[in-house]
Parts: C-alpha cells; sequence; structure tokens
C-alpha cells in the first residue's frame, strides 16, 4: 500500500513504514500523521505482520512537524483545533509503535528530530546509519514536548539526562547516541537497509506472542510497584506458556534441535 506521503509494505512477515516526503525530509503534514497512525495500526492489527519497521526516505529519517503547514495554521486556525493535533495523531501514534504486539525496528537514515525523534525512541530498537542523529528541538520553538518522548526517553538515559536534552537541544550523533543508549546499533549507510532487513528477520521468525508478552510486562512495570508487576508477570507467563511455540521450543530443546517459532 502506498499513499502520498507514506509507504506501507510487507513481505516474509515485515511490514515496513516509510515516510515518503524526502524533498520535506519527511516532515509531517496532516495528511502524512494520518497515513502513518493508520500504517501503524495496519501493522499491529495485522495477524500476519511479526516484525514492523519503521523508515524515512531521503537525507533524514523525520525531522517532526511540517513548520510551514504549522505557520499557515497559526495565522488561519484556533488553536484548539491545531493542537488537537497531539491527542488526534502524536499520542495515538507513539502508543501504537509502543504497544505494538510485535518488536518495531525504526532504521534511522538521517536526523530524527522533533516528533521523529519521539517517534523513534517508541520503537523497540533503533538500528542509525552513521550520519544519523537526534535533536529533542520541542524547546528550540518554544514548545514543551509530545509523543511519549517524556515517558520514553528517561527510560531510554535515565530522567536527568532526558532533562538536559528537552530543555537545551542539540543534535546527538550516532557515535554519541550509541554510547547513551539512544541507538542499538550503529553501520554504514550503505549497509543499513540490509543490517535492518537481517534484524526484521530474526525477530520475525522468533516467538511473537512471547515478545509482545515481553513488551507488555515492562510496560506495565514502568507503573506499577513490584507486587503489581510480579502478578502481571504470572499472568503474561501463564499466557505465554500455553503457546504452541513455548510447547515446540520445549520438545525441540529435549530433542537437542533448533526451535521452529510460528508465533502462535
Amino acid at each position: 500500500m502506498t499513499d502520498a506521503n507514506v509507504s506501507y509494505d510487507v513481505a516474509e512477515s515485515v511490514a515496513t513504514i516509510r515516510l515518503a516526503r524526502p524533498d520535506a525530509m519527511n516532515s509531517l503534514t496532516r495528511a502524512t500523521k494520518d497515513e502513518l497512525k493508520r500504517a501503524v495500526l495496519d501493522a499491529a492489527g495485522d495477524d500476519g505482520v511479526r516484525c514492523v519497521v519503521v523508515t524515512g526516505s531521503g537525507r533524514a529519517f523525520c525531522v517532526g512537524q511540517d513548520l510551514r503547514e504549522h505557520a499557515e495554521a497559526l495565522q488561519t486556525k484556533p488553536l484548539e483545533e491545531i493542537w488537537a493535533t497531539v491527542p488526534d495523531h502524536y499520542a495515538p501514534i507513539a502508543l501504537g509503535l509502543a504497544t505494538m504486539p510485535k518488536p518495531v525496528i525504526a532504521a534511522l537514515n538521517g536526523v530524527a528530530a522533533g516528533a521523529g525523534a519521539s517517534i523513534a525512541f517508541a520503537c523497540d530498537f533503533r538500528i542509525g546509519a552513521e550520519g544519523a542523529g537526534f535533536n529533542t528541538a520541542f524547546a528550540a520553538i518554544g514548545l514543551s514536548c509530545d509523543t511519549g518522548i517524556s515517558w520514553t526517553l528517561p527510560r531510554l538515559i535515565g530522567r536527568a539526562a532526558a532533562i538536559d536534552l528537552l530543555i537545551r537541544p542539540r543534535t546527538v550523533k550516532a557515535p554519541e547516541a550509541a554510547e547513551l543508549g539512544l541507538l542499538t546499533q550503529v553501520v554504514a549507510a550503505e549497509d543499513l537497509e540490509s543490517a535492518t532487513a537481517k534484524f526484521a528477520r530474526q525477530l520475525a521468525s522468533g516467538p511473537t506472542q512471547a515478545y509482545a508478552a515481553i513488551k507488555r510486562s515492562v510496560n506495565h512495570a514502568a507503573t506499577h510497584d513490584l507486587a503489581d508487576a510480579l502478578d502481571f508477570e504470572g499472568e503474561q507467563m501463564a499466557l505465554t506458556g500455553g503457546t504452541q511455540d513455548h510447547r515446540d521450543a520445549v520438545a525441540a530443546f529435549v530433542a537437542k534441535e533448533q526451535p521452529t517459532f510460528h508465533g502462535r
């Protein structure tokens, strides 16, 4: 499926969501946000998809809100209409990625700024080309922050470092981003597509139900005490313990064979 601003393709159980506005550094117009939200929801609801890749086209991953569209809106539209985009678009995109019942990889072909950085941080893994980088950007234009970055960034690098990057925006280039824990892996630009595809295939061939339960458990524990987290872990263990993947993997272990997972 290809819309004007976002493409969505599925191959070998991997869904690739690609922002397709390279001339505008994949900035987010209202139409782009509509298409991106739809693609995220489509990937989440497709049982045939066992891994998701989010990436950009051209020289940027995504530089966040399209400021040309935003500047015009500030002159012509009421504030409540302008900022409805946060609950209508940015929040569901972030929630959809963070709670996706399958692994999500952000393949960073270039800079991720503002909501673009937030989108990458909502993913489970981030593979970056050597020229990639992050810039929170919000405070630089007199704004707070959105698309879940207040939740995801402190959990990736700690509160103090997150506050610093949010209040004093700067571009964190790939080597430093890897040291901070913002990038899972850094690869040469020419290797980004192949490295991402290899990683995505590995995840797509894994125990999808277990991956989903692990994500639910980690997200639950982030906002609950230990006793609640232990109870939730027990529920998820019982759930995954009843899957065919678990039974097959145990049988393969006993037989000294490599397990084959089917995601069910």
